[in-house]
């Protein structure tokens, strides 16, 4: 039996550093990001309209792309595992 690797198809982040994630079983979480943005590879999410506007997919996972040019090696990104287990700021919305 092979085992679900995750893919993320969307994401929509917020104001408050949350961000609506869909995976493509069908899960669809929100994620509290205000906590997580430590130490230096994070600084650029610090400021939250880099957050907002450089949030996307890129490798099927929530990324920043933070040279705007969806290029791999300059992007910020989570392992589509560790998004897939975290805990969400509420119950899965779908």
């Amino acid at each position: 039996m092979q085992e679900y690797f995750p893919k993320v198809v969307q994401v929509i982040p917020f104001n408050n550093y949350h961000v609506q994630v869909f995976f493509d079983d069908g899960k669809i979480v929100e994620y509290d990001f205000s906590n997580e943005l430590q130490g230096t590879v994070f600084q650029p999410l610090q400021d939250v309209d880099v957050f907002k506007n450089t949030c996307t997919v890129l490798n099927d996972t929530l990324a920043w792309d933070l040279a705007g040019n969806r290029d791999l090696t300059k992007c910020i990104d989570i392992d589509p595992l560790v998004l897939y287990e975290l805990p969400a700021i509420n119950s899965e919305i779908a």
